[in-house]
């Protein structure tokens, strides 16, 4: 059989257009705010004649995408990226009886407020890299809209209170049992809300944020320690959803990024005592460990 006359059928099929930039101010007031925004648009059609037959005429351009986050993004503002993208979907499966599906991703830039003297600026704004804010709104006509949340790229680092001990010992085995290690990850977390109405977007991920945070570090004075990167995800993960309601899964990535001692015995002939809290480690970024999971709220807990 000739390749032209082969079966088949769509598996999935979009089309939008990718990283629409915005910047939105809220002005109106002595104290602007600001949101710069990336948002990525898919529709899915009830037909694939665009694909098959050379037919258009239900091809919503991608430029028309577009042009539909800078003008919904003029007539509703940007309150939080989770109702943007809610917005955006709403309007799209409104506006055009023939498009099944919607999936709208966003990325918002990491923008802070400057501090002069100890006061908030009206006006001016930083950019600071303290964990980028996602989201993904998927959503089937005549469904309710699945809203997952994420971060991206949030470094953090702890000098101390981590160990990586007992694990298994065969014959490929050359890293030695330590007790205490710097601890370092860049953290990726995506979570999904098992309703899209009721609660706070806004509250929610900085509850998720802060938490990740809390049991990656511990208390200020004393830390907390962490038996290995994968206990650290774990906790982090059930007392997330144990303070949101709203959430019934999340999925962390933790990769390691290695900081280790650099061995000053092949100096034989330099001094070094007295230097004893002088510690001097070698970053290595690649390879790293990769620590991966999702857990979710058990079915029973949900009652």
């Amino acid at each position: 059989m000739s390749g032209d006359q082969v079966q088949t059928e769509f598996v999935v099929s979009d089309y939008g257009k990718n990283f629409v930039k915005l910047l939105y101010v809220r002005k109106g007031q002595a104290k602007h705010s600001i949101k710069e925004l990336e948002v990525c648009t898919a529709l899915t059609l009830n037909n694939h004649r665009d694909y098959i037959f050379e037919d258009n005429s239900d091809v919503i351009a991608t430029d028309t995408q577009k042009n539909t986050v800078h003008v919904l993004a003029k007539q509703h503002g940007v309150k939080n990226i989770e109702t943007f993208a809610l917005i955006l979907s709403e309007h799209f499966l409104r506006k055009y009886p023939h498009v099944v599906a919607t999936k709208i991703s966003i990325e918002e830039y990491p923008w802070k407020r400057i501090q002069i003297e100890g006061q908030p600026h009206n006006h001016a704004f930083q950019f600071v890299a303290d964990g980028t804010r996602i989201c993904e709104v998927q959503q089937k006509r005549e469904e309710q809209p699945v809203v997952m949340a994420g971060i991206r790229n949030l470094r953090v680092l702890k000098t101390t209170e981590s160990a990586f001990r007992q694990f298994v010992t065969d014959e490929f085995r050359t890293l030695p049992d330590t007790d205490d290690r710097v601890m370092s990850t860049v953290v990726t977390a995506d979570w999904w809300y098992n309703t899209a109405m009721g609660f706070c977007f806004d509250k929610a991920w900085e509850i998720v944020k802060s938490t990740i945070l809390e049991k990656f570090a511990g208390p200020p004075e004393t830390g907390m320690f962490s038996a290995s990167v994968q206990n650290t995800l774990y906790i982090s993960g059930k007392a997330a959803i144990a303070r949101i309601p709203q959430v019934d899964r999340i999925d962390i990535t933790l990769p390691n990024k290695h900081y280790f001692d650099v061995d000053f015995s092949r100096f034989p002939k330099l001094e070094f005592s007295g230097c004893e809290n002088n510690q001097v480690y070698m970053a290595v970024d690649k390879p790293s460990g990769n620590i991966h999971a999702q857990i979710r709220r058990s079915p029973s807990s949900k009652l």
